[in-house]
């Protein structure tokens, strides 16, 4: 333990945490930058704030308070002792209806604070689009605005009084009427009136440099207003008053499409006299699939308000009426603007991609210029970046001139990093130029500070400086930052990276074979670290269980970044600390599709668990589950599922086969099928086409018979053939032996090797069990046994169909990603359906049975981040199945929710969702759930029974429609 470290905890009540986790999930934030603290420390309270800073000024070590870590310009990061006030200080300490104010204190997330305040009919104004991470201490330091800023301004609008804590240990309350005010401010701001009043670009989106204009006796000397936007610098906020506004009864969103965003930014200022709540532009590049939107390549997302939804329509279509626009959409419906919305918050992220997947990054994040200016300033802007060879796409606030841009600087590499220097130089003349602000909302932090004098001048930063010494004499609070700033080229984030490949696994396909590409891929938006989930969303549920920033995906990536520069975490794909964060991920793949840049953490810890166990002793639910497979096949050889029943059904030989196999000791032993799906496929086909329903005619299926619908549910397999061929389709099953030109699913035909013959029939496998616990070697040779099976299907036009979710998931990814050098394995990919999709394909003219009854439960989490779910819905929807089934995960995932040690995590990821879902539902309703850990949940937590669509249709189609909810 080091000296300060034993120093702060003894006058700390709150957690010190100087260990390497700790530090390496605080090294970054949203920015380029990269700096490492010393240690991290979670204040309880004010006096906590106090003791800290006592201590650091003693030793002369910095202090930076950090939020949710947000930040894009990089001024949550610091070398010294990092302030996180997410653990403790994130309570809202009151809320007045009548005064319409709110009191919280520095870590509450916002959407905590617009879920109290909405019963109330109040919201907070500003609403920036990580309104589901990011904190009021980080929106006051940082001046934040979002999206609403048109209608209710800035964050430092909405500031009544502040509590602050000095660097020299001084509380103040700050508020207008030099309320606050340390000794020497009034002074100096009274000594420069003239400069104050002339000195400062009047815009609404100016975040840049220190509002000092707010202490002039016309602006009320208001030191609160002064102190948003100081990033840290000036003083350390313990608690905050804030207005709150009243919220519109009812909102429309008027979407206008014009031809190109400089249609679209030309016409923004036009809408601004209609008193709009939002002006948002965004083009066509930057959304994922236009579906939804009206024609055109560019929209202003304009959000009108009123007392009704009638109001609010008229209001938008007004709108709509006087703008030139393309084509245009006015929606009414929440959840579709939901919907629409959150194409635009995920822009921040999808931004970092380029339609070509090439890298974008952050630095020129946020410029702001009057809003008439905007059309110009765009069409200067696009030629800079072509004069530098450089490209990124506008997005933002188009109403208040702020443009959001990620460019593909080239950051890796000495000429990349100059010209990234030379742009920024140039940009911010052109900046200034046009009248505008280097900041129009995320603070200039170490990317912008450096330029400030070409925005204000020598005397203004001077001036800036002065402030700062008045504040903070000993320059202890985020220095670096805004005044005498670190240069905007160093300390980059990926000069510590690797310059060449690292020798992996996988193949890393969308980053060109790349892993440090891969985990770059984290630019630190936190969308993943947000509490709750809305809709159908999964990522992140092991941090909304724990809450724990280490087990966020955002916290792992660090993480993995951290050990790839190896200053922090030293001991490479080695490291426990890297590996005890990823052992609460559930490879739920949730980030795959959440994360607005595609972070894969479930690839990656496969990844990580290949590499850290290489050559070394496994953990034993490796090899009890992992090996899954082959210990099931191994019951059904020898005819022995009953007799592993009737030993796991007594408690002292469950107990000691858990013990033995590494599970958790809460889990119940599932049982075995006495007869697996294959064996009864046989009899049947033993017993002609006659038996057990109609000769089909159709297309050929081939029944994919994953693990778990083999040894654990046929139930589900024999439905699925049921409906299958009632749709008209032959149905077959891949072959067993590796055949020569033989007809498919026959698996009789003579064997190309005589030898396979004396080792018994194969069985294809996906191979998801040994991908998820990190047995990769193993994993290639099952796939590669597969496709060698499997060829004789490659073949034809017949899909492959999958029930369980998972198994079709690794199918589609997981295996074209391991066998990156086998081209079978993409053709394979390719064929993978799921049933809902085979039905819609292929028997499109089929109708499905009448069940007429309501739905719960959860859409599997691999169906939702890698397969899709639509076609389902279709399905459930033309079998009048009524209802939403929620998001979230399961939290069993496979082989994660029976591992010794996460049965406590993988039971509060079912408390979250799905199980409320179940309690809630009326009865007669039908539970789904067409994973085998899905129904597995239920059914240990819950006592209920799922299951899958294809068992629920082919009860229907027998006339039985049983409750089979529990």
């Amino acid at each position: 333990m080091t000296d300060l470290e034993a120093q702060l905890r003894a006058v700390v009540r709150g957690e010190v945490a100087f260990d390497v986790t700790s530090r390496a999930l605080t090294t970054m934030d949203a920015s380029n930058y990269r700096r490492v603290p010393a240690g991290v420390v979670a204040p309880r309270d004010a006096d906590d704030v106090a003791a800290v800073l006592a201590v650091c000024r003693e030793r002369g070590v910095p202090v930076v308070a950090r939020g949710g870590g947000t930040s894009i310009a990089g001024q949550a990061t610091g070398t010294g002792v990092v302030l996180d006030f997410t653990r403790h200080m994130n309570r809202l300490v009151a809320l007045d209806p009548e005064a319409r104010t709110a009191v919280v204190q520095p870590g509450l997330v916002l959407d905590r604070l617009q879920e109290a305040a909405a019963p109330h009919g109040l919201r907070f104004g500003p609403d920036p689009s990580t309104h589901s991470r990011c904190t009021l201490g980080g929106m006051i330091g940082n001046n934040s605005c979002g999206s609403h800023s048109v209608a209710w301004g800035t964050t430092a609008d909405s500031v009544r009084e502040l509590d602050v804590v000095t660097a020299r240990g001084g509380r103040l309350r700050l508020g207008r009427d030099w309320a606050g005010a340390p000794k020497g401010l009034r002074e100096l701001a009274e000594g420069e009136l003239a400069r104050l009043r002339t000195g400062f670009p009047q815009l609404p989106r100016r975040i840049s440099g220190y509002a000092l204009d707010a202490l002039l006796p016309e602006n009320g000397a208001d030191v609160a207003r002064s102190f948003c936007g100081s990033e840290g610098t000036l003083g350390v906020l313990t608690e905050a008053v804030v207005r709150l506004v009243e919220s519109p009864r009812a909102r429309a969103l008027a979407v206008l499409a014009y031809a190109d965003e400089s249609a679209a930014a030309e016409a923004a200022a036009g809408l601004l006299p209609f008193g709009p709540l939002t002006v948002e532009g965004m083009a066509a590049d930057l959304v994922p699939s236009t579906a939804g939107l009206p024609r055109g390549g560019a929209w202003l997302f304009v959000e009108t308000g009123g007392e009704t939804a009638g109001e609010a329509r008229a209001r938008a279509e007004a709108i709509v009426r006087a703008a030139d626009v393309v084509d245009a959409l006015v929606v009414t419906d929440p959840a579709g603007q939901r919907a629409l919305w959150r194409i635009r918050e995920d822009a921040s992220g999808t931004a970092t991609r380029m339609p070509d997947g090439t890298e974008a990054w952050p630095g020129w994040e946020d410029c702001a210029v009057p809003p008439a200016r905007l059309g110009p300033y765009l069409r200067d802007f696009r030629t800079l970046m072509t004069a530098h060879g450089l490209r990124g796409t506008p997005y933002g606030h188009f109403g208040d001139g702020c443009i959001h841009v990620r460019i593909d600087f080239d950051l890796l590499t000495a000429p990349g990093v100059a010209r990234f220097r030379s742009f920024s130089e140039e940009l911010a003349e052109l900046v200034v130029a046009h009248g505008g602000s280097l900041s129009g909302e995320h603070g200039d932090g170490q990317a912008r500070a450096e330029l400030l004098p070409r925005m204000y001048g020598a005397e203004m930063v001077g001036l800036f400086e002065r402030v700062k010494g008045v504040w903070d004499p000993d320059d202890l609070l985020n220095p670096g930052m805004l005044v005498r700033p670190a240069p905007l080229d160093s300390g980059l984030r990926f000069s510590v990276l690797p310059r060449e490949p690292v020798d992996v696994a996988f193949g890393y396909p969308s980053d060109g074979g790349d892993f440090s590409a891969a985990v770059r891929r984290c630019v630190g938006v936190a969308k993943c670290r947000t509490t709750s989930v809305s809709g159908s969303g999964v990522m992140c549920p092991s941090f909304r269980a724990t809450g724990a920033e280490e087990h966020s995906t955002r916290g792992r990536a660090r993480l993995l970044h951290e050990m790839l520069a190896g200053e922090v975490v030293t001991d490479g794909w080695r490291s426990e600390e890297v590996r005890d964060a990823l052992d609460l991920c559930l490879s739920c793949k949730g980030c795959r599709s959440d994360c607005p840049v595609g972070v894969d953490m479930a690839t990656y810890k496969a990844e990580f668990l290949h590499q850290h166990y290489a050559g070394r002793r496994r953990p034993a639910a490796h090899h009890a589950l992992g090996r899954l497979p082959v210990w099931l096949r191994a019951v059904s050889r020898t005819h022995t599922a009953r007799l592993v029943n009737a030993l796991a059904a007594v408690p002292p030989l469950a107990r000691a086969a858990k013990r033995l196999g590494g599970l958790a000791p809460e889990r119940e032993i599932p049982r075995l099928a006495t007869r697996t799906f294959s064996r009864w496929w046989e009899r049947r086909r033993a017993s002609g086409p006659s038996a057990e329903g109609p000769t089909a005619r159709g297309d050929l299926v081939v029944l994919w018979p994953d693990t778990f619908t083999e040894h654990l549910s046929p139930g589900v397999g024999r439905a699925a053939v049921r409906v299958l061929e009632a749709a008209g389709l032959r149905v077959a099953l891949p072959p067993t032996l590796r055949l020569e030109k033989p007809p498919v699913g026959d698996g009789r035909t003579v064997a190309l090797d005589p030898l396979s013959l004396l080792r018994g029939r194969g069985r294809v496998c996906c191979g998801l069990t040994y991908v998820s616990t990190g047995q990769l070697d193993r994993a290639r040779a099952v796939m590669r046994r597969t496709l060698d099976l499997m060829e004789p299907v490659l073949e034809t036009d017949a899909p492959v169909v999958v029930l369980e979710p998972s198994c079709a998931a690794a199918l589609r990814t997981d295996v074209p990603e391991l066998l990156h050098d086998d081209p079978r394995a993409a053709r394979l990919a390719a064929k993978v359906l799921t049933f809902a999709e085979t039905l819609e394909r292929h028997a499109p003219g089929w109708t499905p049975p009448p069940v007429d009854r309501p739905v719960t439960g959860q859409t599997h989490c691999h169906q939702h981040a890698v397969l899709g779910d639509a076609a389902d819905r279709r399905l459930r929807e033309a079998a009048l199945l009524t209802g939403e089934l929620s998001g979230g995960c399961c939290g069993l995932a496979g082989n994660f929710g029976f591992e010794k040690g996460h049965y406590e995590v993988s039971v509060a990821c079912a408390q979250e969702q799905l199980l409320p879902s179940v309690r809630d539902a009326p009865d007669g309703t039908v539970v789904l759930a067409d994973g085998y850990s899905c129904r597995t949940q239920l059914a240990q937590l819950a006592g209920v029974r799922g299951r899958h669509l294809a068992e629920v249709l082919a009860e229907a189609l027998d006339g039985d429609t049983g409750h089979g909810g529990g």
